[in-house]
């Protein structure tokens, strides 16, 4: 399988993006999650494919680009679908599924066919829950930033309290991802960027 390179992948998101806001955002989100991931991998000698990880990192959330509107505002009534929309975007490019999947199978501490039924999300009924290595990866970096508007660092406390409102068995996952990969030191990456902590 051919894993696309750095530029590659920026230049899709410059493609997609429908303002340089948007591009922003989101881009320099999926880049902080690369450096999480990273710094994981390099803390916990984690047995990942690196290269993979890092493409899916960096593509993870290329679908929020199709919830802007013609004016730029984002759709956040939508946003669970991003995911799917992202998986979409890169299968009709003719990107493989396993890249596919990074978009479609991160959100939160991944969804079930009955989180789906049980909360009524606008998204087909399926399991979408982080299987590989390099997915779960993925899912755990993604979780110690937000896109919010201003953008924030979240350390593991943080996202502890909020996936606590999604039941007990998303704040177990959680618990579980924490002691295998460990914290991010999050510092540096906020003094880089300039993001506040939530």
């Amino acid at each position: 399988m051919r894993i696309p390179a750095d530029q590659e992948i920026r230049a899709l998101h410059e493609r997609y993006a429908p303002t340089q806001e948007a591009f922003e955002s989101v881009y320099t989100h999926c880049v902080i999650v690369c450096e999480v991931a990273e710094q994981l991998v390099e803390r916990g000698s984690l047995a990942v494919d690196v290269e993979l990880a890092r493409a899916g990192c960096l593509l993870h959330d290329i679908g929020v680009y199709r919830l802007y509107d013609s004016s730029g505002r984002l759709d956040h009534t939508r946003y669970i679908q991003h995911g799917l929309l992202g998986h979409d975007l890169l299968r009709d490019l003719g990107f493989p599924e396993t890249l596919c999947r990074f978009c479609s199978h991160h959100t939160g501490m991944g969804l079930t066919r009955d989180d789906v039924l049980r909360q009524a999300l606008p998204i087909p009924v399926a399991d979408y829950l982080a299987e590989s290595a390099e997915e779960r990866l993925v899912m755990y970096a993604d979780k110690f930033h937000s896109k919010a508007s201003p953008p924030v660092f979240l350390t593991a406390d943080a996202y502890a309290v909020r996936v606590r409102e999604f039941g007990a068995d998303k704040e177990a996952a959680f618990a579980t991802m924490r002691r295998r990969y460990g914290e991010p030191d999050l510092s540096a990456l906020r003094a880089a960027y300039g993001h506040g902590a939530a």
